[in-house]
């Protein structure tokens, strides 16, 4: 059902193209190709010291996890195997915090630590317990386990693809070497006992080091994907496992709300208090005085009590928009159409509101809809000197997709701590998201989402 409070716009139900993260202003562009600049960037030596540097840690880190948890699996028979699986378990946790940091020093991979141990009093048996239940130290010690192979096979690859592509590339600079010390042509590409094939004239030594080009151009690429899967297996065993980041993430969101339940309040105290509970207080002077002149001057009374009576209007009226600011009635009547188009008529510029559910989504999910389409036409008020303003409200598989756009001046940022930055946080806070696109001279397209319950 449409409502048409201006100018018709169109519907776009989809993020802003421009929603992404902006280009970084006077970044510095290569004119060669990356598949060019790949072998002498820092980034390709950074990757190939990573795979240098994991073999000798990947073999510390095996003999560690191999011979601890072979010896605590032997004296479990004992009440030695607990503390020495323990130790083992801990010592993996210890070497996942060296690899995290290795991966963001050479990588670029950030990795968060994951959930710490939890005991649930001091004293050595509870650390073990705790260590030995933890998920993170036994995804840890399979780590241990897969990188030793996986450190082989790409310090294998990286250092003979490295090294046969710069000895190729190099090779018209020191193929005299073989001549003039090794009694022979040049480098010997097949030999037996009754025939040689020698890489001696201009030609085998220029298509030689053209091979050593294509290893030399295409090494990095290899490494980085070696590495790529260094990263996946850092991110997905050395890591928070995703129950415990859903939970960080449940906490502060908690908080979030907490946080703006209180403000709330805070604003409902005050706007009592600075407002109808004034009036009313002065209401109830002016009838006290009023009801002492009613036999002295009844004419003063009258005029004393009619501008009483208008006291109480206006009184009334705040209450009434304070309750709107709460939970609308209209909004629990009849639902996010109506409500919204009675917010978009109080708007200072033409709105248009288009509300397409098939059905009324859970009174939590509703209220906070409201509200953001409230706030946001607020903005358009206040800030946009916009001539027309459109609201789209549908649904969009599991997600309640709603879209304002005015056609202002823009330069509505969210990460400026301006209102929208407190909305999108809202929004978090309950699995909801807040894009902005918001050019200079507009126009301007907010889009939110939020989990559709009805």
């Amino acid at each position: 059902m449409a409502t048409e409070y201006g100018q018709e716009h169109g519907r776009g139900h989809g993020h802003p193209a421009g929603s992404g993260f902006p280009a970084r202003e006077g970044a510095r562009r290569s004119p060669l190709p990356a598949a060019l600049r790949a072998p002498v960037e820092g980034r390709s030596w950074r990757e190939f010291g990573y795979v240098l540097l994991g073999l000798p840690v990947a073999i510390v880190l095996f003999t560690w996890t191999v011979t601890m948890v072979a010896l605590g699996a032997g004296l479990l028979v004992t009440f030695l195997g607990v503390p020495v699986l323990a130790v083992a378990l801990a010592g993996c946790r210890g070497f996942g915090a060296l690899e995290r940091s290795r991966a963001r020093a050479l990588l670029g991979v950030e990795v968060a630590a994951p959930e710490p141990l939890r005991t649930a009093k001091p004293g050595a048996p509870a650390w073990m317990g705790a260590v030995l239940k933890s998920g993170a130290s036994w995804r840890s010690l399979l780590y241990a386990l897969l990188q030793f192979p996986w450190s082989v096979f790409s310090f294998v690859v990286a250092v003979n693809f490295w090294a046969y592509g710069w000895a190729l590339l190099t090779y018209p600079l020191w193929f005299w070497v073989f001549p003039m010390y090794g009694g022979q042509g040049g480098l010997q590409l097949y030999g037996d006992a009754h025939h040689s094939v020698y890489l001696d004239n201009p030609f085998e030594i220029t298509l030689t080091a053209l091979v050593g080009l294509l290893f030399t151009l295409a090494t990095p690429w290899i490494v980085r994907g070696l590495t790529t899967v260094d990263g996946l297996m850092v991110r997905g065993l050395l890591g928070p496992s995703r129950l415990s980041a859903r939970v960080v993430e449940l906490e502060e969101d908690r908080g979030v709300v907490v946080d703006t339940a209180a403000a709330d309040l805070r604003r409902i105290e005050r706007d009592l208090h600075d407002g109808a509970q004034a009036r009313l207080v002065a209401l109830a002077m002016d009838l006290g005085l009023a009801k002492e002149k009613l036999r002295e001057d009844p004419r003063a009374a009258a005029r004393m009590v009619e501008d009483a009576h208008g006291e109480v209007k206006t009184a009334l009226q705040e209450l009434r928009d304070l309750a709107r600011g709460i939970h609308p009635a209209v909004l629990t009547d009849r639902g996010l159409d109506a409500a919204l188009s009675s917010v978009a008529s109080r708007c200072t510029v033409p709105v248009r509101v288009e509300v397409d559910l098939p059905a009324r989504p859970v009174p939590a999910i509703e209220g906070i809809a409201y509200f953001t389409v409230s706030e946001l036409l607020q903005n358009v008020s206040k800030h946009s000197r916009a001539r027309s303003a459109s609201v789209d409200v549908w649904r969009s598989e599991d997600r309640l997709m709603i879209q304002v756009m005015d056609d202002g001046v823009g330069g509505a940022d969210a990460t400026r701590g301006s209102g929208l930055g407190g909305l999108a946080g809202r929004l978090d806070a309950v699995d909801g998201v807040l894009v902005v696109d918001s050019p200079a001279g507009g126009p301007t397209r907010v889009i939110a989402e939020l989990p559709w319950r009805a």
